[in-house]
């Protein structure tokens, strides 16, 4: 390969010093904005890494692109057909951000390995609009291979799975005779982790603010009487010290559900890759829970398959089992009966039998629907309880934060109302499903399906 001439080589030295003069001066803004207050120290070191990033890739892209004719035409067939010709191009292959090169037409010219992955691209260039259905991130390629400046586009998914991707479409100018003018350049960065935090951070401040509104009061009041004339009362001190310590209580529990809810939220896009066994998990759930149904003279009884390896997190396996096992003791009639069943290898034709064991006249609910793909085989956790049943009318909000049946209470003995809605979010993490049947009368089952396999596809919602 011949070597590059002295303004060849002058010209790539004046790219390297503008690309760093302008990252090093937006770094700098974002900084003096940071220690200002404008924006929050995050924000500013998120912004410069970004800028960073895309400085490198531009530059990069502009040396790839923009390369003079001669220099190509000078490499071996066998170095362009190896890809050794472009040490640029073999640098971008490793990039972890998703980046395209969309030219005439809107077809896809370039995309590293990691945008084959984030769009699922086939192994041939095909158009951008076949891959990426976002109107707004089209009409900005399109102005930008007119010769527009650069854009910033964003997009959100609610379904299957909630997703928000930052796209940077960036115009470059191809310099080889006879060639197409503009190509534009994508690079996408996934936010879907960073919106769900800011996200997290506003519900757990609104939903903890309303439901610690009552336990805070009522401290306040017993500490204002102990201080006052029930100072030397021994009886009502010894009854408020109990209250206080039972509201106590409650507000632990409920900061406890608040935070792991908000872990699994924030974690739902992202499928678990472990294994567990989804039987060993149950039964280990009901060895732990059974000093809370012994009060209520309520027997426990495991039925089913004692092996059901699945794909999952064991932490997560076990809180699902916790919070319906809990759920059946608390709603369940004393001297009754609760029954875990597992059935550890189903396909999706035996789901329909399995949730409807109350017969026609229950009401049943997918609050989840399961992963569709091909073949796909799960494991199922069935809990019935002996309870008073569900009406119809409460099924669709089992699953909403705080949303207790006939007007339940929070008090110290009663549950959060977070329980169900940290079980469904779960499941859509492990892309399962979560089922309700309930027949006034006769209780309620409530059941759960874990893949046994990595699941390739996303859920599709009901």
């Amino acid at each position: 390969m011949s070597k590059d001439s002295p303004s060849e080589l002058e010209g790539h030295r004046l790219r390297r010093r503008d690309t760093l003069a302008l990252t090093v001066l937006s770094v700098a803004v974002l900084l003096v904005l940071a220690m200002s207050g404008a924006v929050t120290l995050w924000v500013a070191l998120s912004a410069a890494i970004a800028i960073g990033a895309l400085s490198f890739i531009y530059f990069l892209l502009i040396t790839t692109v923009s390369a003079p004719r001669a220099q190509t035409a000078s490499a071996s067939p066998k170095a362009i057909a190896t890809g050794t010709a472009s040490p640029a191009r073999e640098i971008l292959e490793q990039l972890p951000l998703p980046v395209l090169l969309v030219g005439r037409g809107g077809r896809i010219e370039q995309a590293n390995p990691a945008a084959h992955e984030f769009l699922g691209l086939g192994n041939e260039s095909g158009l951008l609009s076949a891959s990426l259905r976002q109107p707004k991130v089209l009409e900005a390629v399109s102005a930008v291979l007119q010769g527009d400046k650069a854009r910033i586009v964003e997009y959100s998914t609610l379904a299957p799975i909630e997703s928000h991707v930052r796209v940077h479409v960036m115009p470059l100018k191809a310099e080889e005779p006879g060639s197409y003018p503009w190509r534009a350049l994508l690079v996408l960065a996934d936010e879907t982790s960073s919106k769900r935090a800011e996200r997290m951070r506003a519900d757990f401040l609104a939903n903890a603010s309303h439901e610690l509104r009552t336990p805070l009061a009522s401290l306040a009041g017993f500490i204002e009487t102990l201080r006052g004339h029930a100072r030397d009362d021994m009886a009502a001190r010894d009854k408020f010290l109990s209250i206080m310590q039972d509201q106590t209580e409650r507000m632990r529990r409920l900061i406890n559900d608040l935070l792991s809810l908000s872990r699994v939220e924030m974690d739902e896009h992202v499928p678990p890759s472990g294994e567990a066994d989804f039987a060993a998990m149950t039964q280990n759930t009901i060895d732990s829970v059974r000093p809370l149904a012994q009060p209520k003279d309520i027997r426990i009884e495991f039925e089913g398959d004692r092996n059901a390896p699945v794909i999952g997190e064991r932490d997560q396996l076990f809180e699902i089992a916790q919070n319906l096992i809990e759920n059946a003791i608390k709603y369940s009639a004393p001297g009754s009966r609760i029954v875990c069943d597992i059935h550890a290898d189903i396909g999706r034709e035996d789901i329909d039998r399995l949730t409807g064991s109350l017969g026609p006249d229950a009401g049943r609910l997918t609050i989840a629907a399961p992963g569709r793909a091909a073949g796909m085989r799960f494991a199922m956790l069935r809990v019935r309880d002996a309870g008073k049943g569900i009406e119809r009318r409460h099924l669709p909000r089992l699953s909403e934060r705080f949303y207790r049946v006939d007007g339940q209470k929070s008090g110290p003995r009663e549950g959060t109302g977070l329980g169900l809605a940290i079980v469904k979010h779960i499941v859509s993490r492990h892309r399962g499903g979560f089922f309700v049947e309930s027949l006034p009368g006769e209780g309620s089952v409530f059941a759960v399906s874990i893949p046994r396999q990595v699941v390739e596809a996303v859920p599709s919602d009901t």
